[in-house]
């Protein structure tokens, strides 16, 4: 679905790329996740994406089609991106803003179908933001604008979705839902692809985990393969770690350590 075949990146000016020759595929029926730390270029993929930097050398593939080549209407058809950053030009309501996801699929001049406004009360709902459709976009908490793009996200529709940090500043309980949305939809059939710092709920969820470091790919496989090689873990993120199972499901999790016990 969603294919990076050795993408190098480079910022104007910058001494040296922020993504090195990497190589990843975020396909149909799965949740693949990109993790890494600061700095490690995750944001800079999604970036991509969206049209705002260009690959120096490689190519981005959605359904086989160059990313280059397509409009950036029949991108959007295809996949929702979620940005990390992003605020409205003006304040609007959830309900505008929402709906905004429509806009590709919209003729020139047409107004707002039935379908569409079914579309925008859908995803508000698998969202949770149902509630907030008649606020306005400047009286959400961090955490409720965060479910709000992301209801917008699934509004737009398509066959995948990709998402930076949809995570940040949501409580546990949100946090959680938010992970088992994104599961849900990879189960139903689309391609999801999360950049997070999360890597614990990653490793609960995810079909393939991406590690970055430097730019570059540091390990790539199932969450087994990536979380319990903590030699590379301890490299890529500088800091000494302990590397089990959790007790509930099974699946791999990190525990940061102290570098000096309690005084």
């Amino acid at each position: 679905m969603i294919r990076f075949s050795g993408v190098t990146l480079r910022y104007p000016n910058a001494p040296k790329p922020a993504v090195r020759e990497v190589s990843l595929a975020a396909e149909r029926g799965a949740l693949t996740a990109v993790v890494g730390p600061n700095g490690s270029g995750k944001s800079t993929l999604v970036r991509a994406l969206l049209g705002r930097i260009t690959p120096s050398h490689g190519s981005i593939t959605i359904d086989g089609d160059d990313l280059a080549m397509l409009a950036r209407r029949d991108v959007a058809r295809r996949i929702a991106v979620v940005p990390q950053r992003e605020e409205p030009a003006f304040p609007m309501t959830v309900r505008d803003f929402v709906a905004l996801g429509r806009y590709p699929h919209a003729g020139a001049w047409s107004a707002p179908s039935r379908d569409d406004a079914l579309a925008v009360h859908a995803a508000a709902d698998r969202a949770g933001v149902v509630e907030f459709l008649a606020r306005r976009t400047d009286e959400l908490s961090g955490g409720e604008w965060q479910r709000v793009r992301i209801a917008r996200a699934l509004a737009q529709g398509g066959a995948g979705i990709v998402l930076d940090e949809p995570t940040a500043f949501l409580d546990i309980a949100h946090e959680m839902a938010v992970f088992e949305l994104l599961g849900a939809l990879a189960h139903g059939g689309r391609a999801v692809l999360l950049v997070s710092h999360q890597l614990n709920l990653v490793a609960r969820f995810a079909s393939r985990i991406v590690l970055l470091h430097a730019g570059a790919v540091a390990a790539d496989g199932t969450p087994d393969d990536v979380m319990l090689d903590r030699a590379t873990l301890e490299r890529v993120y500088e800091w000494p770690l302990l590397v089990r199972r959790d007790a509930v499901g099974g699946a791999p999790e990190i525990v940061p350590l102290r570098e000096r016990g309690p005084r």
